[in-house]
């Protein structure tokens, strides 16, 4: 029911639950991101880093093979619509507007014998770009008089992940993986062999030995120890051996000897009985970090470092060896006063890593940079310098590896490391980090990732989907300017000469004409074309295929709960692989998709709203939207049904943290509309 006055309409409410949050504009998704990849009514220098302008930074400025000349990019401007929209409809055009861009051509005199370079000439001309693809208000494109949609993607998010693989491995023992997927460039791949060793694939060729690969990023066998190794010293005094561990180690373990308080003459610890926490305790408070061992209790051990000879500094026993009781009658009639082993118990600690260091044979950087080269590339002679260039290439160069701010997110996320988001090439201790998660993982000290939940798949809007098109384009745009800055007559040459913007424009029409997101808008009525605006598909460039979707990927998740409607997905092939945003669904900035919850301070629901995406609210208890609320703001009932990580449960109001806005937020716009849809059967909802 409407009454209106003055041009105003009021609402008038017949539900039982006040309404709290307005429902947001419907077609936001895609208006926002076009506007935030489009930025045209920003001046120029106040651009922010993306969309347009990141791909233009990123590709530019280009160097000819001489360095004798530069193309740089300055600004791009977006002209004024030559059509309206009803025009473009009726007589069949592209509602677009041109595109021009300033580009500055630096050309320089260089000394061939001193590598000097003056500058000689500096042109600066805007540059007739094509015609860019408007969107309409209502959030479509108008191609060619139709107007058409482009579907958001629903795709697995850049980052790290770790699994179980069980179908290699034997029936008593599980394979545990990592893998490293980046936006743009090469995979990673960890996982262990039958014998327990660690191997590496890049991008899923040949498997070499992770050491190796340690090796190649330059470090040393030491290095790698110290890594992913605790020490543990063993002092040698008056031919007695006595070890020092860190006690935060030694819960769970035997004791070597009697551990005793020397003050209070207190038995804490009996040989060969455990080592509790309680006991540990008691070992702080007696300040005993020293236990007294047998020869027997060390040799089978593995060195963390060369061990010296104090007198002739000559290395008795190397790195990495497994300590004989030859070895160790050496050690103490050598004098040598302490020596540093690795803590390996083969319960909470597996020599997995250290028996990799120990298969691979190569004991220099150059030596494995050419293993690896000879891996990658067969058939190609090696050498140092292009072995060195090709792994720097793969991970270490903006150019060829991009893992996003998002990957960069996830990264920092998944293994607790606080890296600038805007550094989105790897780093050589990222590697190391993964690795040595996995190996903790291995040892049942960490979980698996759940690929199907919404914290680990991420959304490329309409913005997202063109500026890789554009790059694309621009890349192959590149390729020709470089050929044409070889010339011999490049001096004449204008920015105009050097730039054909066709590749660029190809792409974008491709992108529309024939992409499997770019589809022709449902026009059946206003609520189709809203959905279509909102709907999520899992298909396309990039993403799944109908046959190779399996039923996991296809189901309700629970991180669904607010963000993706669990009733509205066609039925037949492409069931759970094509869905809707739910109705206050909210996309941000990194992708994921984030639903409103009201926040609750010791069992009072307040007005705060806060978004929250599946990654964050792990946390929290969430209260149901009809949940009875006195108007003091408490909960009426004694107990309040709440979930937390999708699982059910009965909690006192204090314990929880967050309500619902709306029993409507769990649904898409469509389903909502169904009057008492709690009651309907969940077939004819669909």
């Amino acid at each position: 029911m409407k009454e209106t006055f003055h041009n105003k309409i009021f609402r008038k409410q017949y539900g039982k639950i006040k309404e709290i949050l307005d429902i947001p504009n419907l077609i936001a998704v895609q208006l926002d991101s076009y506007a935030s990849f489009l930025q045209k009514d920003i001046p120029a220098e106040k651009r922010l880093n993306k969309g347009l302008q990141a791909v233009f930074k990123s590709v530019f400025p280009i160097n000819g093979a001489n360095e004798a000349t530069t193309l740089e990019f300055v600004k791009y401007d977006i002209g004024k619509p030559k059509n309206s929209e009803e025009e473009c409809l009726f007589r069949g055009l592209t509602y677009s507007a041109p595109m021009k861009v300033t580009i500055r051509l630096f050309v320089w005199n260089v000394d061939p014998d001193t590598k000097t370079r003056v500058l000689r000439a500096v042109p600066e001309q805007d540059v007739y770009f094509g015609e860019f693809p408007l969107m309409t208000e209502r959030g479509t494109f108008i191609i060619n008089g139709t107007e058409r949609a482009v579907v958001s993607q629903l795709h697995r998010s850049p980052g790290v992940y770790f699994d179980f693989d069980q179908s290699k491995s034997a029936v008593s023992s599980v394979s545990y993986t990592a893998r490293i997927i980046p936006y743009r460039g090469s995979w990673l791949d960890f996982e262990f062999d039958h014998k327990e060793l660690v191997y590496v694939r890049i991008d899923k060729k040949k498997k070499i030995p992770v050491t190796l690969l340690f090796k190649a990023l330059g470090y040393s066998e030491k290095e790698i120890l110290d890594h992913f190794y605790d020490k543990e010293i063993v002092i040698v005094k008056d031919k007695k051996l006595l070890k020092q561990t860190p006690l935060d180690l030694l819960v769970g373990q035997k004791a070597p000897s009697d551990i005793v308080n020397e003050k209070t003459e207190e038995l804490l610890v009996k040989k060969h009985k455990k080592i509790t926490k309680a006991i540990i305790k008691k070992m702080e408070q007696a300040h005993i970090d020293k236990m007294l061992v047998g020869e027997e209790d060390i040799t089978g051990k593995i060195t963390a470092s060369n061990i010296l000879d104090p007198e002739t500094q000559e290395v008795i026993i190397p790195v990495n060896k497994e300590i004989t009781a030859d070895d160790l009658s050496k050690i103490i009639s050598s004098k040598v006063k302490s020596f540093d082993i690795l803590f390996i118990d083969n319960l909470n600690v597996s020599p997995s890593l250290r028996n990799t260091l120990l298969s691979d044979k190569v004991s220099s950087k150059e030596e494995a940079l050419l293993e690896i080269y000879r891996k990658l590339r067969p058939g190609d002679p090696p050498t140092i310098e292009f072995a060195d260039a090709l792994i720097n290439n793969m991970f270490f160069s903006p150019e060829r590896y991009d893992l996003s701010r998002v990957g960069r997110l996830k990264l920092n996320h998944r293994l607790n490391l606080n890296v600038d988001l805007d550094l989105t090439t790897l780093r050589k201790e990222d590697i190391l980090e993964v690795v040595k998660h996995l190996l903790k993982l291995k040892d049942t000290r960490g979980s698996k990732d759940d690929i199907d939940n919404l914290g680990n798949r991420r959304v490329r809007t309409v913005g997202e989907l063109l500026e890789n098109q554009f790059r694309m384009g621009l890349i192959r745009m590149e390729r020709a300017i470089k050929e044409k800055l070889t010339f011999p007559e490049m001096e004449t040459f204008k920015p105009q000469d050097l730039v054909n913007p066709k590749p660029v424009t190809t792409a974008i029409k491709d992108f529309f004409a024939s992409s499997q997101l770019s589809q022709f808008m449902d026009q059946t009525n206003p609520l189709s074309e809203i959905t279509h605006k909102r709907r999520l598909s899992a298909l396309g460039p990039g993403g799944l295929t109908r046959e190779r979707a399996g039923f996991e990927v296809r189901d309700v998740h629970p991180t669904h709960y607010g963000r993706i409607c669990p009733i509205e997905t066609p039925e037949g092939p492409n069931i759970g692989l094509i869905a809707s945003l739910s109705t206050y669904a909210k996309i941000n900035e990194f992708g994921f998709i984030e639903t409103p919850y009201r926040e609750v301070i010791n069992g009072r629901v307040t007005e705060r709203i806060r978004y929250l995406s599946a990654l964050e609210e792990g946390e929290y208890y969430i209260a149901q939207a009809n949940a009875p609320v006195a108007k003091s703001g408490r909960f009426e009932a004694d107990l309040v049904s709440a979930q937390k990580g999708g699982t059910f449960c009965l909690i006192s109001p204090e314990e929880v943290n967050l309500m619902d806005v709306s029993p409507k937020q769990l649904v898409s716009v469509s389903a909502a509309l169904i009057p008492f849809l709690e009651h309907d059967d969940a077939n004819r909802a669909l």
